[in-house]
């Protein structure tokens, strides 16, 4: 009787005994009934865990080459409940330990995880430098880095998830649909720890950002406006400072461990991403390319440790369960194993076949980024699994495009031959497109402060088979131009997002006429993008440029969206070059003036800029 009483209390009362459990809880209802628990505590190695809990049993235990850790894999039945139950680890000497978990019931099924796609268009903001919405968390003295300093490019500034949550409405009249937050996990490093790419901690909040509760509220905050949270991850790396650094699980945790425990070295990735493709790369070029480390304060993940592999996967699944994302943000994608990254998002897209990822592919060769796209006809046979990657190359383009003078190669040229590499690419209209982001130039800089060829790029980006994403502060012409490149000047404090500020741009009060006005053109050609299906999804047609002019039809049923971009100030373009399009006695609507007009023989355009047509009248 007296045992029996005991092992109730031990499966019913709630223990916390060990340091660390990750994940820190599961769900049931998975396709996949497995699940890998790391266990960190002193010398819990040389224990042995016991689980008693109706559906849930232990596969098998893992010891790792530090005695301070334990992987238990652990498979969990269909017939498992939600519920909480303990762990308990039986030591070879002295008390055992016992340690809570929780299956939680999910909330969805994984179908209804719907991801962004060509109908959505993204505000990407760096927290630390948005809005403080609360200034009780500016400072956290047990953390590295306690300066605050909006003087200073690369110190904290404040800014955090309530002031996002603030200014969801703004986003959202402003015709937005998703929102991607920069990482917002704990960075406790000693020096600009704001930016949130180099992670001490895959499962926290960073406590200057919010709490865990705080990231939910956004999220369901968005949800409630018909919007989606993207979150930002990172599985190439993870801060200098991450709690295992000083503890490694394995010898192979992290790239050149060996080199690093001993010398405290590391080497650096070449950044040769072309060897991920190329058919001539040394082993040496490949190897210095995935392994080495980002910078000195990022250690290289080895991914292919599996326990490593799993735990990756496995918190990226955490976090859409816990957050219900609306899709994931992969930063670096072509740095790390990338057998790997075929796995991690082929688990994922297997869980939730309608979610979204997109990869970042820093480069300007459409062959590269097609090849990480799912779908693409590789010459190695290699399956992405993953839907979305970055257009960098026709980022690059459409600024060139606009600011160069007209000739057979150049100027405009270069848009129409661009865009025609489409051909290439498995899915044009799942690939993401940009004016900027946090780690370039702001296109207000990247066109030389000329407001009428920013409004140029700005229309071409919105209205091409692609998902925008536009960076925050564009909309009130946020520039860097004092410090081309330089990443803490690029992410500048958005005015109005401090108490004291004397520009207010989330109000409008104290902004230039050139700012609102630029406000303005964003929300019409947003708003309307929101709801346009021709954009989202219709047919594309461009025609060469003539005479300083290109032109560019997206076109659904009965919706036709044109596109005109013009050189010059004062131009008439001959309507009959259309002619295929069947569009004369047509009535088209400005999007931007709300002027009506019939396609007849000409088009009067009497000053430089793009026009945006369409034959949706209300």
């Amino acid at each position: 009787m007296k045992k029996l009483l005991i092992f109730l209390l031990l499966s019913t009362s709630a223990f916390a005994q060990v340091n660390r459990i990750e994940p820190p809880n599961w769900w049931v209802g998975f396709k996949n009934e497995n699940l890998q628990l790391l266990v960190q505590h002193p010398n819990i190695g040389a224990a042995t865990p016991k689980i008693s809990y109706p559906g849930v049993s232990i596969i098998k235990v893992n010891q790792a080459k530090s005695p301070n850790y334990l992987f238990i894999d652990i498979a969990i039945d269909k017939s498992a409940k939600p519920g909480t139950f303990n762990i308990v680890f039986e030591p070879e000497k002295g008390k055992k330990i016992i340690q809570s978990y929780e299956l939680k019931a999910k909330s969805k099924p994984s179908e209804e995880f719907i991801g962004f796609n060509s109908s959505d268009a993204i505000y990407l903001i760096t927290p630390d430098r948005f809005a403080n919405g609360n200034e009780a968390n500016d400072i956290m003295k047990s953390m590295q880095e306690t300066t605050l300093d909006r003087t200073h490019d690369y110190k904290r500034h404040g800014g955090d998830i309530q002031g996002i949550t603030n200014h969801i409405d703004y986003i959202k009249n402003l015709g937005f649909t998703a929102i991607w937050p920069t990482p917002v996990l704990t960075n406790d490093m000693k020096n600009a720890s704001y930016h949130g790419y180099a992670m001490t901690d895959f499962y926290q909040v960073d406590p200057r950002f919010g709490t865990l509760t705080d990231y939910k509220n956004l999220a369901q905050k968005l949800k409630q406006k018909g919007m989606k949270l993207i979150m930002d991850q990172v599985a190439n790396h993870c801060g200098s400072e991450h709690w295992w650094m000083k503890d490694l699980p394995f010898s192979d945790w992290v790239n050149y461990q060996e080199l690093y425990e001993k010398e405290k070295k590391y080497v650096t990735s070449n950044h040769r991403r072309t060897s991920n493709q190329d058919l001539y790369a040394s082993e040496k070029d490949k190897k210095e390319m995935a392994d080495g480390w980002f910078v000195s304060s990022m250690p290289d993940l080895n991914q292919r440790n599996p326990f490593l592999a799993k735990y990756i996967i496995q918190n990226s699944i955490w976090w859409i369960e816990t957050l219900q994302l609306g899709g994931i943000r992969q930063d670096t994608y072509p740095y790390p194993d990338k057998v790997f990254m075929s796995n991690w998002a082929g688990a994922i897209m297997t869980e939730y076949p309608n979610f979204s990822i997109v990869g970042e592919e820093w480069s300007t060769n459409p062959l590269l980024i097609g090849y990480w796209q799912n779908g693409a006809s590789n010459h190695d046979g290699y399956v992405s699994n993953l839907r979305s990657t970055m257009d960098f190359a026709m980022q690059t383009i459409i600024p060139q495009a606009i600011k160069e003078p007209e000739s057979w190669d150049k100027g405009f040229a270069k848009l129409y031959d661009g865009l025609a590499n489409d051909f290439h690419y498995a899915s044009p209209k799942d690939l993401m497109i940009f004016p900027d982001n946090h780690d370039m130039d702001r296109i207000f800089t990247q066109m030389e402060e000329n407001v009428v060829n920013t409004k140029m790029a700005l229309a071409t980006y919105l209205v091409l088979p692609r998902i925008p994403q536009v960076y925050y502060g564009t909309e009130i012409l946020m520039q860097n131009t004092a410090k081309p490149g330089d990443h803490g000047l690029i992410r500048t404090d958005f005015p109005g997002g401090w108490k004291g500020d004397k520009v207010n741009a989330f109000t409008g009060d104290g902004l230039s006429a050139d700012k609102k006005d630029m406000q303005n053109y964003l929300t019409k050609i947003l708003n309307y993008r929101k709801s346009s299906k021709a954009i989202h999804d219709g047919k594309t047609m461009h025609f060469a440029p003539n005479n300083g002019v290109y032109t560019l039809f997206r076109m659904l049923n009965d919706e036709i969206v044109v596109l005109i971009l013009n050189k010059y100030e004062s131009t008439k373009v001959d309507l009959s070059i259309y002619e295929e399009l069947n569009l004369k006695g047509k009535k088209f609507k400005n999007i931007l003036t709300g002027e009506e007009f019939i396609w007849d023989k000409e088009l009067n355009l009497n000053q430089k800029g793009a026009y945006l047509f369409t034959t949706k009248l209300n």
